[in-house]
């Protein structure tokens, strides 16, 4: 390539920059002009934007693009003057121009020569309907460049770099944006550069031990020196020789000028020390800054989206957008864009209604989107809303039963939050038929799916007559990641705040097992309790405490809680992929360092509850130690109640827990009987017909086994017939209690004939 020619495709490139940031100006703009065509501000700004437009296409020899803003502008000053009062179709003509005048900056793009002689015959109709002139040649650039009004906004220097992969192509700002340059990097060289500024960050720490070593000479030193001084106040009074007490004070002089040079260099290592960790800060602060990007950036064009397909709708929509500054991570913001594009367009086509039933229900003809978007403790939350009409509950009912995706009778009794959740469903739609716009069933489950591969969630909520609420919470920055670190087997992991919904102390005695998992109370519900050692192939520590370290996770409805052996505390972390050699670690997404060097392993939250599942569907969750059960000295009498009605279950839990019985609970023959081979019980109290393993079984299994033969056995069936306790008691139980004679003081006399009541 010559010289020449590399020039001029800098100047492309520039000129495509040039456009981008114009066309930006330009749509919004003319949105707003749309509104109120009166603007004398929002008519400069868009003059201005075409007249840079014509002035840098005319530098480079883009001569379509000449024409093109040059027929624009003459439009928006006609307006300025007030010879023209832009309607509707100049606006439709103008953003057609700003669309052509980005495509005419596309090199790649050969179809908008053909498209440009079209639209200057339209603009030229619109500006003068009594002529409609031939198309306007594009201007050549000799006879052009005289006739320019004023100079063209000069287009930036090509900033040399000396890597290919990170060639600057930044331009000028205006210097009212306060005259910045803007450099394009590549991600891999910015992600290099957050990484070791992280780094610096970690090494600075590391002079914190020598700080202290020093410290600990100097009180060693002034100790050492009240020695001698006392040595030398002995030997006075001893009328030792001349010799031995010059001899002293020499060593007191050495050791004085030691102490002096000691503490100047504690001095300055401190001072090294303290300077070494504010710079390293400050790049770590600044390389992470340079990741950051307001949220505009990923806006850009939505507003005019949401207008243009309003319009094919024949529907008023506009979006209203607030937070625009709010700063986000450039790689979150790239993945944002998908999903924020499906819920505006299906807030236009499923949400906004059209004008005439909008008058209907008392509502201005135009409808309103609004998009905001805020920080709240370390997440990015987007609110999405419309003030359309509404999700329709009956026909969401109807199209769950169409689909075959739940019986009438159980959706008839589904709350509202539950029924919303179908439309998160692969392929559900409520639209009948196909449209360009919607009707594939490849929306709300799109939208879903990327938001959580942000490790973010979504909820929706709705009001009939009034529209539908959106709320989005995703990371701020997918490079730094704000964690709760804990202690697991010895070693360090990080659960993202993300998806930590509390941290709880569980006392040892608030743990009871329910259906053969172990479960606490918290907040008017049963959340499951799992180990954290199990689940992340830890070596497990016996401890004494009476009390759990608790972290509670949510993803989406479900809630765990994850038992972990310490707290250490919050962190922000900055996030280090795995080697990629490595593969899918399980239960791991990242790793990151302390800021004492150590590694920290970053919890894959939703990949760890796929884990506790499999481990609940497998049967082989462990019994987490909950330290000794003693009080007292004196040990609990354990009882295993196995009864597939929840309300038996519960009932005989809390009339024996409240007589001082540590009691766990087994949903059926076959849970019991689990229980039975894992964990040590006094005794065992259990129906008949159950499902899997009925309990005449389970008796019988017992009574095979050599470690359970001796255990103590209660049947408790409404069956009341003879022939049914001759069964009980033949296949080896101890005591048989009909349900229909059930009463508290039967169940607990029961219970203290076979084992002795429970130790207070």
């Amino acid at each position: 390539m010559t010289p020449e020619q590399m020039r001029d495709a800098s100047l492309l490139e520039l000129f495509g920059l040039e456009a981008e940031a114009q066309t930006q100006v330009l749509n919004a703009g003319l949105l707003a002009l749309e509104r109120d065509p009166t603007q004398a501000d929002q008519l400069e700004a868009c003059m201005r934007a075409a007249h840079s437009l014509k002035g840098a296409a005319r530098i480079v020899g883009v001569d379509a693009g000449v024409s093109v803003a040059h027929v624009m502008e003459d439009c928006l000053v006609a307006a300025q003057e007030g010879r023209l009062l832009l309607r509707p179709e100049h606006i439709d003509a103008l953003l057609q121009g700003t669309d052509l005048l980005m495509r005419i900056a596309t090199p790649a793009d050969t179809a908008s020569e053909a498209a440009v002689p079209v639209f200057l015959v339209q603009m030229a109709a619109l500006l003068d309907p009594s002529t409609v002139p031939a198309p306007r040649p594009p201007l050549p650039i000799a006879s052009a460049l005289p006739q320019v009004e004023a100079a063209p906004t000069p287009l930036p220097v090509v900033v040399p770099e000396a890597q290919p992969e990170a060639v600057a192509v930044g331009k000028a700002k205006r210097k009212g944006d306060g005259g910045e340059r803007v450099l394009r990097v590549t991600a891999d060289r910015l992600n290099s550069l957050l990484d070791l500024s992280s780094k610096s960050l970690v090494e600075t720490q590391r002079l914190k031990p020598y700080l202290v070593t020093l410290q600990r000479l100097k009180r060693m030193h002034r100790q050492g020196m009240r020695a001698l001084e006392d040595l030398k106040a002995q030997l006075e009074d001893s009328d030792q020789s001349a010799e031995v007490l010059a001899a002293l004070a020499q060593t007191q002089q050495l050791l004085g000028e030691t102490q002096l040079i000691l503490q100047q260099q504690a001095a300055d290592l401190d001072e090294f020390g303290w300077q070494a960790g504010q710079r390293a800060q400050l790049l770590y602060d600044t390389a992470l800054a340079c990741r950051m990007r307001p949220f505009a950036d990923v806006l850009t064009g939505q507003s005019r989206m949401v207008r243009d397909l309003g319009r094919t709708l024949s529907k008023q929509v506009r979006l209203q957008i607030e937070g625009e500054k709010t700063q986000v991570d450039r790689d979150v913001l790239e993945k944002l864009e998908a999903p924020l594009t499906h819920l505006l367009r299906n807030a236009v086509d499923h949400g906004i209604e059209p004008p005439g039933p909008r008058q209907q229900a008392g509502k201005p003809e135009e409808g309103v989107i609004r998009l905001r978007a805020s920080h709240q403790a370390g997440l990015l939350v987007l609110e999405l809303s419309d003030d359309g009409a509404g999700i329709d509950l009956d026909r969401l009912r109807r199209s769950i039963v169409e689909r075959a995706l739940s019986p009438a009778e159980t959706v008839g009794q589904m709350s509202e939050a539950e029924l919303l959740t179908f439309l998160f469903l692969p392929g559900f739609s409520m639209r009948e038929t196909v449209t360009e716009v919607s009707g594939r069933g490849v929306g709300l489950d799109a939208v879903q799916h990327m938001v959580r591969e942000l490790r973010g969630s979504i909820e929706l909520t709705q009001t009939p007559g009034q529209g539908c609420r959106f709320q989005l919470e995703v990371p701020l920055t997918l490079s730094v990641v704000r964690s709760l670190v804990a202690e697991v087997g010895g070693e360090a992991y990080a659960f993202p705040l993300a998806h930590i919904e509390h941290i709880l102390d569980v006392p040892a005695d608030a743990i009871v097992q329910i259906e053969g998992r172990q479960h606490f109370w918290h907040e008017q519900r049963h959340i499951g309790l799992v180990a954290a050692s199990q689940l992340l192939n830890r070596p497990a520590r016996q401890g004494d405490e009476q009390s759990l370290h608790v972290v509670v996770i949510r993803e989406r409805d479900q809630l765990y809680g994850i038992a972990v052996e310490r707290l250490i505390g919050e962190r922000v972390l900055v996030v280090m992929p795995l080697d990629a050699r490595l593969g899918k670690v399980q239960d791991i997404s990242a790793g990151a360092l302390l800021d004492d060097g150590s590694v920290v392993l970053i919890i894959d939250v939703e990949d760890l509850l796929r884990s506790v599942e499999k481990l609940l569907s497998t049967g082989r969750l462990e019994r987490i130690e909950r330290g000794p059960r003693t009080g007292r000295g004196v040990v609990r009498k354990r009882i295993l109640v196995v009864d597939d009605s929840l309300t038996v279950r519960e009932l005989q839990r809390k009339l024996l827990s409240n007589r001082g019985y540590d009691v766990a609970v087994a949903v059926d023959g076959m849970d019991g009987w689990n229980a039975l081979r894992s964990e040590e019980f006094d005794l065992l109290i259990t129906d008949i017909d159950m499902p899997r393993m009925d309990g005449i079984e389970l008796v019988a299994l017992v009574r095979r086994d050599h470690r359970l033969q001796s255990l103590p056995v209660m049947v408790v069936s409404y069956k009341d017939r003879e022939e049914d306790r001759r069964r009980g008691l033949e296949a080896g139980a101890d005591y048989y209690l009909a349900k229909a004679s059930f009463h508290d003081d039967a169940l607990l006399d029961a219970v203290v004939d076979l084992i002795g009541e429970a130790p207070r």
